[in-house]
Parts: C-alpha cells; sequence; structure tokens
C-alpha cells in the first residue's frame, strides 16, 4: 500500500513538472490536462501511503479507506491507459492485489 502510494506521488509529480513525459494525446486526457492530473495522482498517493501507514499500525478502519482508495486509484488509472498504458496496468495490478489484500486477509492483524 505504501509502495502504490509512493508511485502515485512519483506519478503525480511527473505530470506537474514535466507534463511533456505522457504520450501526448492533444495535452489533455478526458477532460483534465496533465498538471490536473499530476495533482490528482499526487493527492491520492498521498492518502494511500497514509492509509497504508495506519494499516501497518493495525487500525482497524484503515482496511475500509484502503479498499475504497484501491477501488478510485484503479478508476484514474484506467483514465490514464491513453496516457501511459505500461505504467497504469501495472498500477492497476498492484491495486488490485491491494484490495484483495485488505478484504480477504485483513483479520491476520488481529
Amino acid at each position: 500500500m505504501m509502495l502504490a502510494g509512493g508511485l502515485n506521488i512519483l506519478a503525480g509529480l511527473t505530470g506537474i513538472f514535466n507534463g511533456n513525459f505522457y504520450a501526448s494525446t492533444g495535452g489533455e486526457l478526458m477532460v483534465f490536462n496533465y498538471a490536473s492530473w499530476g495533482w490528482i495522482h499526487l493527492l491520492l498517493g498521498v492518502a494511500v501511503l497514509a492509509a497504508g501507514t495506519a494499516l501497518l499500525a493495525g487500525r482497524t478502519w484503515a482496511r475500509i479507506v484502503a479498499a475504497v482508495l484501491a477501488v478510485i486509484s484503479i478508476v484514474a488509472h484506467v483514465a490514464f491507459l491513453p496516457a501511459y498504458p505500461w505504467w497504469s496496468a501495472i498500477a492497476i495490478v498492484i491495486d488490485a492485489l491491494i484490495l484483495y489484500a485488505v478484504t480477504m486477509h485483513g483479520d491476520e492483524v488481529r
């Protein structure tokens, strides 16, 4: 979870500071430009990183937050597929594994 958050932060900073890094599809992705997507990924990454830290601390509420953030991250990366397909595909797989882990194997923490 913390790795996924860090990778989202990295993708967000890349979009904010170097919008030309991603494949050009007219400079916009859906209704946002790459800088806006960078901010979305940055904020999502910070939230995922914080939820991962709370999971490590054994907080029960963090499992629910982690599952919701994983789903939001999957949706964001599906929308980001045209700009950077390999990165998005890898991030979707990581988020799916996170979703599986927090929904199926959270009882071991207790």
